[in-house]
């Protein structure tokens, strides 16, 4: 080679480089999410945001935590806890804002926080504008690319259009209920009333079987607030310019190819997302609990394989004293080991401390079980979900906890309670065949302070029973299905190819 080409060979090198390192700095894009004032939603959102930096050093992601109209110190313990390891993800408390009035939240729970989160909206536009200010005077800094915001703050894609950036859902269930929510504006135009628990089977897209009304959200029934409040959140799923839902396409893909037309947006299926570190999980006992904590999973490790049943029902899974008597019965009849969470009702002594659970369980209940069965306070749920021991998982059904169960090869036992739990009951029992069924329909259980009906010792002794049969159809798809989740976030699993897909798709808004 002669020294002019070779000087023009390594002219031409430079040259690549700096494009390179140009188009790297271009490419810096920043991210604004914001997640419903709810824990199980924050940390869903923080293990996408998680996944997407830990893929892309270019990104940047500043997320906007609403703070429950009550307080839920939770929410601090668990953001406090992960942020100094992620310097790249920035998070912004907005302030705290008057809620609705009573009235709002005893009409309807949705409608109540969709009016809360709308309020926020001029506190994200000073956000938004302080952030995209200091793009303009930092060269350096990423430019914003996009909102990713949860179902219940699509409002504020109004707030995003205002500055001109596109706006990604983020569904923190799974494609189930985002058919549900495509449905509910089409079912509208030809019948412009709520549902009814009359009304025959639906035929909803995303669904193999036709869907019974028991199984739908209350929120679609509801006459005050409720079911306006779903309908208006459904027509703006359209508006978004991308659909990202915590599942696999292997659990789901029926759902997903049934969205696959030209007015849908595209559709990313970038989980699981789960908290498998249990970061935010272990933010929320009482001191009742944490002190059992600590002997919990040495309890499970004297346990034979696969021989405990896991009861833990969620942040906002409460039940009387007569539901735990049943509960407590029929794990005393069982033949299986157990392992039992109870949070306590949000009631209080006179001396201000927490309810003991175990006063409220029959008496002699914990001396007859020792050996066979803990209870304990609010457990590890991941960290025990992937124990050895646990054979099966009694739960209220909200998808982090499905997710978890999943990942781990754990069947369910369905016990729904509020929100869409009914419909992910009736997904993993009568869609995917992943769960045993005790309920489908069951409802209350403390969220906005319903009792519930009481459901008997002997169907939940069968339901258990059930779950536990170690040669089960149900146990083999259920570790076929987390077979699949880990393979689907290894590099060319189809998690891990959407999450690609998504990525580029963003970068394109710089």
């Amino acid at each position: 080679m002669s020294q002019r080409a070779l000087k023009e060979g390594r002219k031409g090198a430079r040259e690549t480089q700096s494009q390179k390192k140009s188009t790297s700095e271009m490419k810096k894009a920043g991210l604004v999410f914001i997640p419903c004032p709810g824990i199980g939603h924050l940390v869903s959102i923080v293990e996408f945001a998680k996944r997407l930096i830990d893929r892309d050093d270019r990104f940047s992601i500043t997320i906007l935590v609403i703070k429950p109209p009550s307080s839920h110190p939770s929410i601090d313990s668990y953001t406090n806890s992960f942020s100094a390891s992620y310097p790249l993800i920035q998070l912004i408390d907005l302030p705290q804002l008057h809620p609705p009035n009573s009235l709002e939240l005893s009409n309807s729970h949705e409608n109540y926080l969709t009016l809360y989160i709308e309020s926020f909206k001029p506190h994200i536009k000073d956000v938004l504008g302080n952030l995209i200010g200091s793009t303009h005077s930092h060269p350096n800094s990423p430019r914003l690319v996009g909102l990713v915001l949860d179902f219940l703050c699509l409002s504020m894609i109004d707030v995003g259009n205002e500055f001109g950036l596109p706006s990604y859902l983020f569904l923190t269930s799974g494609a189930a209920c985002l058919g549900l929510g495509l449905y509910i504006p089409t079912r509208h135009d030809r019948v412009s009333t709520e549902f009814s628990e009359s009304d025959p089977e639906f035929l909803i897209p995303g669904f193999i079987n036709p869907v019974p009304p028991r199984v739908l959200p209350s929120a679609v029934f509801n006459k005050d607030g409720g079911y306006a409040a779903l309908l208006k959140l459904g027509k703006r799923l359209r508006d978004t310019k991308g659909i990202i839902v915590n599942t696999l396409l292997e659990l789901e893909s029926h759902a997903i190819s049934s969205f696959c037309d030209d007015q849908t947006p595209p559709i990313y299926t970038v989980g699981p997302l789960i908290d498998a570190k249990g970061e935010a999980q272990n933010k929320l006992g009482s001191p009742w609990s944490h002190s059992k904590n600590n002997n919990i999973m040495k309890w499970l490790d004297d346990q034979d394989p696969l021989s405990v049943v896991f009861l833990c029902f969620g942040s906002m899974g409460i039940f009387g004293a007569p539901q735990l008597r049943e509960i407590a019965q029929a794990l005393e009849r069982s033949a299986h080991g157990f392992l039992w969470s109870i949070r306590v009702p949000p009631t209080t002594t006179t001396q201000g401390k927490a309810e003991n659970p175990e006063e409220m369980l029959p008496d002699g209940f914990i001396e007859r079980t020792r050996g066979k069965g803990m209870v304990c306070g609010w457990a590890p749920q991941a960290e025990v979900l992937a124990h050895k021991a646990i054979g099966g998982f009694v739960s209220h059904c909200g998808w982090n906890s499905i997710m978890e169960s999943l990942w781990n090869g754990v069947p369910l036992v369905t016990w729904p309670m509020y929100s869409e739990q009914q419909l992910n009951a009736f997904t993993m029992v009568r869609e995917l065949g992943v769960a045993v069924e005790m309920r489908l329909d069951y409802r209350g259980g403390g969220f906005g302070g319903d009792v519930g009906d009481l459901v008997m010792a002997d169907e939940i002794e069968r339901a258990v029973s059930c779950v536990m049969v170690s040669d089960s159809d149900v146990r083999e798809k259920v570790k076929e299905i987390g077979e699949k989740s880990k393979k689907a976030l290894v590099e060319g699993g189809s998690s891990f190819n959407m999450i690609g897909k998504l990525m580029e798709d963003m970068l394109l808004n710089v």
